[in-house]
């Protein structure tokens, strides 16, 4: 009889468990659900276990690494974070955030913070790299990404490729394709065309539709006087 009992829970066991060993084969390639709460040394060692393919809506804590599908909530790595999908998080690395997708919300590092898509919001590290940013951005050495919007510091340079809406400051050159609000640096201002103010030791615009330029070396070479001291701007 006693035989009989155990036979039964034990069938009954693996009835419960299988469904769930055919998920995790059935979808291998993505998040098989999601966990309120994770913590761990470096995932996959962690509980849950594999949050790799877990979303996390609430708290991810591991004392090395993190990785999740998708991050809402607070997002904690010893050494780095990484999200695969959206992040919507205060998220804390120490050297490095990764997101393999739009970020909303705040990220830290001592490091590298880094996205292949837009960030909005806040962003505080060595280091930005990103597709696009909007918010507050503050990099000890300075950011990289297409374009800006908002206010981006830089202990050395900020670039946008291609527009920058806003305030830029860096500790020696702002570059970016189209100026549209205040580059502030301490020594050189680049951009093709300038709309708003530019103010260094030398500042360098092919035009400047409005607006205009304060340091010792003010170029903007569609103009009756390109270059001028001090001042210039379009006339």
């Amino acid at each position: 009889m006693n035989r009989t009992i155990k036979i039964g829970f034990a069938a009954l066991a693996l009835a419960a468990v299988a469904p769930a060993f055919a998920q995790n084969e059935t979808n291998a390639e993505g998040p098989v659900g999601y966990t309120p709460v994770a913590i761990g040394l470096a995932t996959p060692v962690q509980l849950p276990w594999g949050l790799n393919r877990w979303d996390v809506y609430g708290l991810d804590l591991n004392l090395f690494y993190s990785d999740a599908p998708t991050m809402v909530g607070l997002d904690i790595g010893g050494l780095a974070t990484r999200v695969r999908n959206e992040t919507k998080a205060l998220v804390i690395g120490g050297l490095a955030n990764i997101a393999e997708d739009n970020v909303y919300g705040l990220r830290a590092t001592f490091g590298l913070n880094y996205s292949t898509k837009s960030v909005y919001g806040c962003d505080l590290g060595l280091f930005g790299l990103r597709e696009d940013f909007c918010g507050f951005d503050a990099e000890f050495l300075g950011s990289y990404q297409r374009e800006t919007c908002g206010l981006s510091i830089g202990g050395l340079v900020t670039v946008a490729t291609e527009e920058s809406h806003g305030v830029n400051i860096a500790g020696l050159s702002n570059i970016t394709k189209n100026a549209r609000g205040l580059q502030l640096s301490g020594l050189f201002n680049y951009t093709e065309t300038l709309s708003g103010c530019q103010i260094a030791l030398v500042n360098y615009t092919d035009a400047c539709p409005s607006g205009f330029q304060i340091g010792l070396v003010n170029i903007i070479m569609q103009n009756v006087c390109p270059v001028l001291p001090i001042v210039n701007g379009y006339f």
